[in-house]
Formats: structure tokens, C-alpha cells, sequence
């Protein structure tokens, strides 16, 4: 059995044969998060991008845990500049890790790291297509609407983890044209609710989707988990 738990914002746990991947692990500090950062021993770490509200707890749950943090180039030299142990990636590259493996592919959005010093990190946004526990995951990040996604969705996605929460990445109306654009067996809204600018109503976007598309939309909430 894999499972997979919603942190809250875009961060989740997977789990699955005794493995534990974190995706974008902002725990400390997110109103939403049910769980700690100590909660968490990954064996990998996967940053779609730099924001701080993606990179959030990664530096000290690697620390602790040993994990390898997979990011692109920019954010991963950074990350390794800090102690960590990474591989950094770009567009179109498959990095191996342990029980899986990640695929970069674009995103639509900006990518920065920052500090008390300013800027650190600055790169490009990702997406992901993980295959684990024998299923194939598309994680957006954080992004618009992009007709590529028709690409990604001839990967065969069981799952995808797609941001509704407008404002700062597309809304409920343009996730479901994403969701028509990738045909998923499944989808996972995420990135909503966090934060005033990003509210919705995730219920009107679930019956949009089991209506107009094939896929279905299981709503889950933070600190909950979904097996598969």
C-alpha cells in the first residue's frame, strides 16, 4: 500500500515499501499544517522551486534525516552551499532516488529564494512527474494554465496534484481545464486556503471536475491521507 499525506499548502508526504518522499515541505509556519517538521524522516525531498513557502523546512528535516534534496540547478547549489546533500536538475532530466524516480517539466511562475541577505537562489520553476508505489504522480508546482500539459498527460497520470488557489497560480476554472488537458485517474487539489489571497471554495471545484471530466477529485484534508 503508498499513501499519500496532505500537509497543507502544496506539501505532501508519500510514503510507500518503507520510503518516505517530502514534496515542498513548508510545515513551520503554515497555518495549515496539521503536522511538524519533526514529524517527517524522508529519504528524498523534492523542491518544485525556490519560494519560501515551497523550500520552507528542507534545510533542517535533510539535516536530521539524511535525505537528498532534488531541485533544479540553481536552488540545489544553494541548498548543497548549506550542508545538504542534493542533485540539481533541469527540464526534461529523470533523477533516480530511493523507491522511484522524479522527471522535471516546466511550470509557469517565478522562482526566488530569500534571506535576510536578499535574493539567494534565484532559478526556474518545475513540475514533476514521480513515479512511486507503483503509480504515476504529476506535481505541478506552482503554475498557470499551459497547453503543454497535454504532454505531460501522455505519461500516463494517475494522480495529479494541481494548485486552484488563483491569485498566485491558476484558479478553480483554469485547474479544470488543466485537468481536461492531462486526463488524470485522479486529482488533488492543493495551494488554496492558505493565505486570504488564495481562499476557494474547493467543494464547487470537486463536482466540476467528477462532472465534466473523467477524473475524480478527492478533496483531502491537511494532515489527512489518501492511500493508493
Amino acid at each position: 500500500m503508498a499513501t499519500l499525506t496532505y500537509i497543507g499548502h502544496s506539501a505532501f508526504a508519500l510514503e510507500a515499501n518503507g520510503k518516505q518522499v517530502l514534496l515542498d515541505p513548508f510545515i513551520s509556519g503554515n497555518p495549515t499544517a496539521k503536522h511538524s517538521a519533526s514529524d517527517f524522516n524522508p529519504q528524498t525531498i523534492l523542491l518544485t522551486h525556490a519560494h519560501n513557502d515551497h523550500v520552507g523546512d528542507t534545510v533542517d528535516i535533510a539535516k536530521k534525516s539524511g535525505a537528498t534534496v532534488i531541485a533544479t540547478v540553481e536552488l540545489a547549489n544553494y541548498l548543497g552551499e548549506q550542508g545538504v546533500e542534493v542533485i540539481g536538475a533541469n527540464f526534461g532530466g529523470t533523477v533516480q532516488f530511493d523507491g522511484g524516480s522524479a522527471k522535471f517539466v516546466p511550470a509557469w511562475h517565478t522562482s526566488t529564494y530569500t534571506t535576510s541577505e536578499g535574493v539567494v537562489a534565484p532559478g526556474v520553476p518545475a513540475g514533476f512527474i514521480i513515479e512511486f508505489g507503483g503509480k504515476t504522480i504529476y506535481a505541478a508546482g506552482d503554475t498557470c494554465l499551459f497547453s503543454d500539459m497535454k504532454l505531460i498527460g501522455e505519461a500516463g497520470i494517475d494522480i495529479a496534484l494541481l494548485p486552484v488557489g488563483d491569485h498566485f497560480t491558476m484558479g478553480p476554472d483554469d485547474a479544470l481545464r488543466a485537468v481536461k488537458f492531462v486526463e488524470p485517474k485522479t486529482v488533488i487539489p492543493c495551494h488554496y486556503n492558505t493565505f486570504p489571497p488564495i481562499q476557494q471554495d474547493v467543494n464547487a471545484f470537486k463536482k466540476a471536475v467528477d462532472a465534466e471530466t473523467g477524473a475524480t477529485c478527492e478533496i483531502v484534508a491537511p494532515g489527512s491521507t489518501y492511500e493508493f
